[in-house]
């Protein structure tokens, strides 16, 4: 190589040489890049083979058993115990597809898949639309499943979403479609299918919304609903929302239109009849615990991947949060006369309870309505209704808002007074008066609506919505307005939502959104756990002081009806009003209303009741003691749920503390202010009040003064009263005045009396008494005045007597007297005579010291008489 190298010929060849390298380097990376991703695509392609493979192979076996019956699904209660089958046979009629008419048929075929009697199992077609929605949308955002694959994935998979289900679900519609034929898989379908409100497989829907045992007697309006219905059971069910049932009936028609299974004129007939006239249900029997049973429904259908079908196929294990005697006792409180004596003779009466467990948020018992359903998953008037919550819904928008945001306290002064909506619509009291400076307590306690409105206005809707929609109070096109707080919902809330929210306020702030359904396990052991999270929905100091104030409505405001001494509860009233219109049309009484609610709670349960009507007509009305039937209830299904377990108060947290104010001031009370006037209220720790009021400064006059002379002691006695709360913190100051001169200061004292000694005869005494503040001098009463006269001395002239004759020298005789009538000797001493004169001096003294105890006392009980009157 080095001879080459040292040769011109060959530097220049080694030269040539090194300029054609690169194109070769090229080259070779070009051809490496190739075959790495050439390798790198068949690793794939084997990769994705073996992981189709492996999701094939663990695909489960047709069981031909299962393509015919159900897996029955069992309902656990609170303890874990079993206490019903979800058993498909006992709602299913087995119907041939030979009895299946040709409409029908069409119904199902136009909107589930169109292309049933030409595909192979799996709809290419329909599969490249939903990958392309999955693409834009995620995954699961649109499914691709044929009527096949839907019959393999209701009886053989589980219900989650994912690729491994999906691309078994294909496989076994492709298999299934290999062993039968379509009119076979089609009546797996349509017996297989859960069409809501209990019906399993077309036959029992038929019956159950139209009373139609032979499906022949179905019209095109009829097989379009119950086409519509399998997409989702629950929400498109007749009897609970025909809106949305006609809505979903009207576009099954509209493809069956488009597809050419009926004419133009047969779909605009079908549409032309409404849903409500369509519907004839078929009576059943109430199966035990309906009412909770149809919530524990509606939860599970609400699951993310799990169909309503399941409910009745998939062998599932549910466990719920049912308390099984306080469902049985809600039951009996509402639908007979056992506890409550005064319910309307009145068909259209309603009423709904929802009791769940206030630290937890477990739904325990749920009262459906006054009457047993007639018919599975009919209307529930505790979860399904919506209705204007009255003023329950104050402490949830108005007070514990502006509470969470502004940190107002319980003795917050808001005064009550005309008042407008922003829009200048006057607000008016339920009272139809005005209380003037009220605190926030008994603004609540009474139900004021201006004090209510007031405070919503101060912390602005937005904050009051957000605060609301953390408790789970739903907001139609999520939109307030300010008679929302005050009741006035355009849509309206259920017993449900109302108890969900108040159980935040008494787990100090922490809201769990109320659940039925504590978790489910599948047929291969795996378990969904589904309490839900806790989630703080305000601060500590807000439930504590939503909680006390609630307190008072119950033992001193609107809801001492429902009062449980032995219990620390909290709770609120709600009653709404009829429109104008419907007052004349209905001939309404003044005190007429529709709905009263009352909701409440302890540490240990919370219950909201709703009572009314369920239309509106003649006589349905609530008046007089029909307005307190909602409290009632509440009472008697609080006081049986907490009998023998120990319920404790609501717990004060560090952030608040307790302060004495004035309760028309919210001030600190001044040493004047009275009793009566300071109430004990709660204040965010940092916020309590430092002002003393002044309201008070001006301190009571005294009372009731008596200025008497006492002529035998030759004494002016003084006495008064004042408050006697108030007199330890003042002095008096007595002022004189004689004969119509000044005024002048005689005495300082505590005391309330004295005496004034020797006054001068024939005088005029005024008095004065002022009552003057020991810790501020400046502070004095108006004063107390009285006056009295002393009388003029009577000097007493000599009487001139008569001069008597002269008298008769006594003779012997008469000098001879008997020696016991001799009188004594005169005393002749001066001594003897001043012993006499100090003895007359010491009676006198004795008499008239005498005489001033004397008056004091009688005056004395003069007063103490005066008091007990």
């Amino acid at each position: 190589m080095s001879d080459n190298m040292n040769t011109r010929t060959g530097r220049r060849r080694a030269k040539e040489q090194t300029k054609t390298n690169p194109n070769k380097k090229k080259k070779g990376l070009f051809k490496k890049l190739f075959i790495a991703t050439a390798v790198f695509f068949s690793v794939l392609v084997i990769a994705g083979g073996i992981t189709v493979f492996s999701m094939i192979a663990s695909s489960p076996q047709l069981d031909e058993e299962r393509l015919l019956l159900a897996q029955s699904t069992e309902i656990y209660d609170q303890n874990d115990e079993s206490f019903t089958l979800l058993e498909a046979v006992e709602n299913r009629i087995y119907v041939n597809i030979n009895d299946v008419p040709e409409l029908v048929e069409n119904a199902f075929i136009s909107v589930e898949d169109i292309r049933f009697r030409e595909h192979f199992g799996v709809d290419v077609r329909r599969m490249v639309g939903a990958v392309a929605a999955n693409i834009t949308g995620g995954f699961g955002a649109e499914g691709a499943s044929t009527i096949t694959q839907q019959v393999v994935k209701n009886l053989f998979l589980s219900p989650e979403k994912t690729i491994s289900r999906k691309i078994q679900e294909q496989y076994l519609a492709i298999k299934l479609e290999q062993q039968y034929s379509k009119d076979q898989i089609l009546e797996m379908y349509l017996n297989a299918i859960y069409f809501g409100n209990g019906a399993y497989g077309v036959q029992q829907a038929a019956i159950t919304y139209f009373n139609k045992e032979n499906l022949e007697d179905l019209t095109i309006a009829d097989a379009a609903l119950l086409a519509g219905l399998p997409q989702r059971p629950n929400y498109y069910n007749p009897l609970k929302n025909p809106e949305a049932a006609e809505k979903r009936r009207n576009t099954v028609i509209s493809l069956m239109e488009r597809h050419g299974k009926i004419t133009a004129e047969e779909a605009e007939q079908a549409k032309a009849v409404s849903v409500v006239d369509q519907l004839n249900p078929a009576k059943r029997e109430e199966s035990p615990y309906q009412a909770f049973i149809d919530q524990v429904l509606t939860e599970v259908e609400a699951i993310e991947g799990i169909t309503t079908s399941d409910l009745y196929t998939a062998g599932l294990k549910i466990y719920t949060t049912l308390d099984r005697n306080a469902q049985s006792h809600v039951e009996k409180v509402l639908q007979t006369d056992e506890f409550i004596q005064g319910y309307p003779d009145n068909e259209d009466f309603q009423a709904g309870v929802t009791l769940i467990d206030t630290a937890t948020g477990q739904i325990k018992a749920i009262g459906s309505g006054r009457h047993q359903n007639e018919v599975k998953r009919g209307f529930n008037f505790a979860t399904d209704i919506k209705k204007q919550p009255g003023s329950t819904i104050k402490p949830v928008l108005d007070y514990g808002p502006v509470i969470e945001h502004f940190k107002w306290s319980t003795g917050k002064i808001i005064v009550d007074e005309p008042h407008n909506y922003s829009d200048g619509t006057p607000i008016r009291n339920h009272n139809r008066s005005y209380s003037g400076p009220v605190t926030m307590r008994k603004a609540l306690a009474d139900s004021l609506n201006i004090p209510a409105i007031k405070a919503l206005q101060e912390v602005g809707l937005d904050n009051a919505r957000d605060f609301a929609k953390t408790l789970g109070i739903p907001f139609e096109n999520d939109q307030i307005y300010e008679p929302y707080g005050i009741g006035g919902f355009t849509t309206g809330i259920s017993t449900l939502d109302l108890a969900g929210s108040y159980a935040a306020f008494g787990n100090e702030g922490i809201y769990i959104e109320p659940h039925t359904v504590r978790k489910i396990e599948f047929p291969d052991g795996r378990v969904i756990k589904l309490t839900p999270d806790p989630v703080v929905a305000m601060s500590d100091y807000t439930a504590f002081m939503i909680s006390d104030m609630l307190k008072s409505v119950v033992t001193s405001g609107t809801g001492t009806h429902a009062n449980i001494p032995s219990l620390p509860l909290a709770g609120k009233t709600g009653t709404t009003n009829f429109s104008a219109e419907d007052k004349n049309t209905f001939n309404i009484p003044a005190n007429g209303v529709p709905d009263v609610w009352f909701a409440g709670y302890t540490t240990r349960y919370t219950a909201a009741v709703w009572t009314g009507y369920d239309r509106k007509g003649e006589g349905n009305y609530l008046i007089g003691n029909d307005r307190r039937l909602a409290q009632q209830i509440f009472k008697v299904i609080m006081e049986e749920v907490s009998k023998q377990i120990e319920t404790p108060d609501f717990n004060q947290p560090d952030s608040v503390v307790k302060v004495g104010i004035e309760r028309k001031t919210g001030l600190l009370p001044s040493p004047f202010t009275p009793k009566s006037e300071i109430v004990y209220e709660y204040f965010v720790k940092g916020t309590e009040p430092t002002k003393v009021s002044e309201e008070y400064q001006h301190i009571p006059t005294p009372t009731d003064l008596s200025v008497a002379y006492n002529k035998d002691s030759d004494q002016i006695m003084l006495t008064w009263d004042y408050p006697s709360d108030l007199k330890d913190a003042v002095t008096f100051n007595i002022m004189q005045s004689i004969d119509d001169g000044g005024f002048e200061p005689i005495m300082k004292t505590k005391d309330m009396q004295h005496i004034i000694t020797s006054p001068t005869p024939g005088s005029t005494y005024r008095i004065q008494i002022i009552a003057v503040a020991d810790e501020s001098p400046e502070v004095k009463s108006d004063p107390a005045e009285g006056e009295v006269s002393i009388p003029e001395v009577e000097i007493e002239e000599p009487v001139e007597e008569d001069p008597e004759p002269p008298e008769e020298s006594p003779t012997d005789e008469d000098l001879e007297l008997p020696i016991d009538l001799i009188p004594d000797p005169e005393p002749d001493s001066e001594e003897e005579t001043e012993i006499e004169e100090e003895k007359e001096e010491e009676d006198t003294a004795t008499s008239t010291s005498t005489s001033l105890t004397e008056a004091v006392l009688d005056i004395e009980k003069k007063k103490k008489e005066k008091e007990r009157d």
